[in-house]
């Protein structure tokens, strides 16, 4: 099984073409062609406290996950069809065992420096990764990383794995061998570090940047300057000011101010975040499946997202992977039943008389608020639950993966067996609903080591029902992404998730 750059397009290209089709943008400029030039102002969330200049420790940050992004190249981005998309690996193959996958790198890359990249560069920085990320982040063990001649890389891993390549996309940032300070930010990306400061960075053209491919002006941007904002409203009312030409990820109650303007343009990108709630399933309060079919009965998911997303966004199964293809659409839609849930919850023996921390954080738009509507429908079943909100950091350290009941995010552009094996699988470190559960594991493995589609089509389903009958997760809507442009920006991205970052394309009118 193989990928290339030929069976992405279905013929011969070069890597600025792949670049077209893995951004998605939004529309050139009615009154001519892109040009090249200016500087783009974007504004972006993150906190102080959790600063990261290391592109391999965990960017929780959006100002500095963009940053990194732009600076350094992952071996596979987010794309379109298929969702991965080639970039600093040109290719990649695996052997009949779907075990043994060789990634080839692209021809011409370099550092911003013009040192070559080496297989012993991308070899260093996925053991590193593994190292300081762990085993969610690099699933090959570090004795599992090797080089294969100059320019390819092979990643062998425990169990059969068709996902390989998606699992690698945007955080396999690759530094030269034996990089340890970050402060200099010598990548091989579309732009150079010239300056940080506080969270604050100004970004220059990498005018040798090897992904330029077929279309030698990329990227398009002489600059792109990154200001942090450590509030959604601070950061909308910057772009609504004009501090900033783009506000990226601000959220619906900004874009709802931004529409009529026509100084300013809402770019929506369709189904991109899923906010929900995790529930314990290994022990505690949630830990009965008719406790947990109680709350997701429970919720008004229609009344959540228009509160919540202010209508920008859909109503959602309890699924993730909402973008996957093999989404299973028929399953039938859950819909609120208070009834129902209550006469789950007494045949549980759930306990009514006490309350239970409900534990959110300020991190997606909209993250907060969620969790005070949901708090107030399911009193209407008698669950009675206090929203505790945590700062990032500190939800990080005590709640996630511990916790009864909590508030999460996720993108969408990724399978739905990314998720399960990533977060739900018993072998996962990020298995959030500490969920255990032996034909879940079997179908999840199923579908990872099938090669024929139906197999895999199969076990996909069965993954998805198991997690809509008796999972660990209130999946009740997916948002729409929503940035906030100035009229002259132009080509942003318009892919789910983390793929609004590849601004290479982006230009100034």
């Amino acid at each position: 099984m193989g990928f290339n750059r030929r069976q992405l397009l279905r013929s011969s290209v070069g890597v600025g073409a792949i670049l077209v089709a893995a951004a998605c943008t939004d529309g050139a400029d009615p009154g001519g062609p892109a040009r090249r030039g200016g500087t783009l102002r974007v504004g972006a969330l993150g906190t102080a406290a959790r600063i990261e200049r290391d592109p391999h420790a965990n960017l929780t940050n959006e100002s500095d996950f963009l940053v990194t992004s732009l600076v350094y190249d992952a071996l596979t981005v987010p794309g379109v069809e298929p969702n991965t998309a080639a970039r600093l690996a040109s290719s990649w193959e695996s052997d009949p065992t779907q075990r043994r996958w060789t990634f080839t790198i692209a021809e011409g890359a370099t550092f911003h420096d013009g040192a070559p990249v080496t297989a012993d560069d991308v070899v260093w920085s996925l053991r590193r990764l593994r190292s300081v990320g762990g085993a969610s982040k690099m699933p090959a063990a570090a004795e599992d990383i090797a080089a294969d001649g100059a320019n390819r890389v092979v990643l062998t891993v425990p169990e059969p794995n068709t996902q390989l390549p998606l699992l690698v996309r945007l955080m396999t940032f690759t530094v030269r061998k034996d990089t340890t300070d970050f402060a200099s930010a010598i990548g091989t990306g579309p732009f150079r570090l010239e300056s940080y400061q506080g969270g604050n960075a100004r970004l220059v053209r990498n005018d040798n940047w090897y992904g330029a491919g077929s279309d030698p002006r990329l990227p398009l941007l002489d600059a792109i300057e990154v200001t942090m904002f450590e509030s959604v409203t601070a950061l909308g009312n910057a772009v609504l000011s004009g501090q900033i030409d783009l506000a990226s990820n601000v959220g619906a109650i900004a874009g709802r101010t931004a529409e009529g303007r026509g100084d300013l343009r809402v770019v929506r990108r369709a189904n991109d975040t899923m906010l929900g709630v995790a529930m314990r399933t290994a022990d505690g309060p949630f830990a009965d499946p008719r406790v947990r079919a109680a709350v997701r009965l429970g919720v008004d998911r229609k009344s959540l997202v228009d509160q919540v997303h202010s209508g920008y966004g859909t109503v959602a199964n309890d699924i993730l992977g909402t973008a996957d293809p093999r989404y299973d659409a028929s399953i039938p839609q859950r819909t609120r039943d208070v009834e129902r849930a209550k006469t789950l919850l007494r045949d549980a023996g759930f306990d009514t008389g006490r309350s239970y921390p409900l534990v959110t954080k300020p991190e997606a738009p909209g993250e907060v608020e969620s969790a005070k509507v949901i708090a107030t429908q399911l009193a209407d079943i008698g669950i009675r639950l206090d929203v505790v909100e945590q700062e990032s950091n500190a939800f990080y350290d005590r709640t996630w993966l511990q916790a009864p009941l909590y508030t999460v995010s996720w993108g969408t552009n990724d399978s739905t067996m990314f998720y399960a094996s990533r977060l739900m699988a018993s072998g996962s470190n990020r298995n959030e609903t500490a969920f255990h559960d032996a034909e879940f594991d079997s179908a999840t493995a199923a579908a990872l080591a099938a090669s024929d589609p139906a197999e895999v089509e199969k076990a996909s389903r069965r993954v998805q029902s198991i997690q809509h009958e008796r999972g660990g997760y209130l999946v009740w809507g997916m948002a729409d992404g929503v940035d906030i442009a100035t009229a002259s920006v132009r080509d942003l991205p318009a892919l789910g998730g983390f793929g609004r970052v590849q601004l290479e394309r982006a230009w100034l009118a």
